[in-house]
């Protein structure tokens, strides 16, 4: 009798890998460094690209994670760059890519809100320690989905969040503070 093991999708794959990071982190088995490290890995070893076109929840989740992880990748090493005072060609070519990768994960975020028609979405500022952060960064839920938590600052997004009427003026603690809050 042939038994067939289905394949596991791209997005099986690149959601168990983060979700077992994630796990790490939690457990402090890894910390904030190393699991941005292992994820731009990852990326880099899969040779993952982002999807041109948003159509489901699943792909623009992975954009999302997929844009994230090269931002917060090229500006911690933009910012190890600047600590040693040395190359500042460097601190600045990394920073202008980390800002890119920002750039795209916010488009990203826009076109999966507006995928999901902005419902059973709500967003708010949330409390931060570090005070370059407090009151810029603020936190979209996805209530629909398990561990659908983004964050951004950029402020034409915050403006379709008001416009939605899916942000709320109130300032929380996030949902995931345990690593919003951590340096790296």
């Amino acid at each position: 009798m042939n038994y067939f093991k289905p394949t596991k999708t791209i997005f099986d794959d690149f959601f168990e890998h983060r979700d077992m990071l994630i796990i790490q982190h939690m457990n402090g088995d890894i910390n904030k460094r190393e699991f941005l490290e292992l994820n731009y890995k990852y990326v880099m070893k899969k040779n993952i690209k982002p999807f041109q076109r948003i159509d489901s929840f699943e792909k623009g989740m992975y954009n999302y994670q997929y844009y994230n992880v090269l931002a917060k990748y090229h500006r911690m090493v933009a910012q190890e760059i600047k600590d040693r005072g040395k190359h500042i060609s460097y601190y600045s070519k990394y920073l202008k890519e980390a800002d890119y990768y920002y750039n795209e994960k916010d488009k990203t975020t826009f076109r999966l809100l507006r995928y999901l028609h902005f419902e059973n979405v709500e967003s708010y500022y949330i409390k931060m320690e570090s005070s370059n952060l407090e009151g810029k960064l603020y936190e979209i839920v996805l209530n629909d989905y398990e561990y659908a938590v983004l964050h951004s600052k950029s402020l034409w997004l915050l403006e379709v969040l008001k416009k939605e009427k899916v942000f709320s003026s109130v300032r929380k603690k996030s949902v995931i503070d345990y690593y919003v809050n951590q340096r790296y």
